[in-house]
C-alpha cells in the first residue's frame, strides 16, 4: 500500500512550472529605468540615435522612441548582465549620473524580474550641451 501524501498539493504554486523572461524585457525595464534618472539626456551614440529617428519615421515602424536604444543585455536562467550607452546632460557629475543609473537599473530589474543582476556597465558616449539642438528639433523645423 502506497501512503498518498498530497505530493504535489503541499507544493507552492509558484513552483509548479517554469518562467522564462526574454532579453528584450529585461531591455525595456533597463532602458526606462536608465532615463528616470536626472542627467540622462538619452540612450545610444549618436549615429544609433539617428539610425532609429530614421527608422521611427518610416510606416508601420511604431511610433515614440526605442526603448532598447542604447541597451544591451544577456540573459540567464537566474542572473542579468547589462550594458547601456547613455548621453548626459552638460553639467552634471557623470560618475554620480553613472552610480544613480546603476543603482536604479539594478533595483527595476531585481524587483521586476526577479533576476539578480550581477553587472551594469555603462559607456557614456556624448554630453548633450546647452546651446546643442536635438536631433528631432532639427527634423521638426525641416518639415
Amino acid at each position: 500500500m502506497t501512503e498518498n501524501t498530497g505530493g504535489m498539493r503541499d507544493s507552492a504554486p509558484g513552483s509548479r512550472g517554469r518562467t522564462t523572461i526574454a532579453d528584450v524585457v529585461v531591455e525595456k525595464i533597463a532602458g526606462m529605468a536608465a532615463r528616470d534618472v536626472l542627467g540622462v539626456h538619452a540612450l545610444g551614440s549618436g549615429f544609433a540615435r539617428s539610425m532609429g529617428t530614421m527608422r521611427e519615421r518610416m510606416p508601420g515602424a511604431g511610433s515614440g522612441k526605442s526603448v532598447t536604444r542604447g541597451v544591451s543585455v544577456e540573459v540567464g536562467e537566474l542572473q542579468a548582465a547589462i550594458d547601456l550607452e547613455i548621453v548626459v546632460d552638460y553639467g552634471v557629475s557623470i560618475t554620480d549620473v553613472a552610480g544613480d543609473v546603476r543603482e536604479n537599473v539594478i533595483s527595476a530589474v531585481e524587483r521586476m524580474a526577479g533576476l539578480e543582476v550581477v553587472e551594469v556597465n555603462i559607456a557614456v558616449s556624448d554630453v548633450k550641451l546647452p546651446d546643442e539642438e536635438d536631433e528631432e528639433e532639427q527634423r521638426q523645423r525641416v518639415q
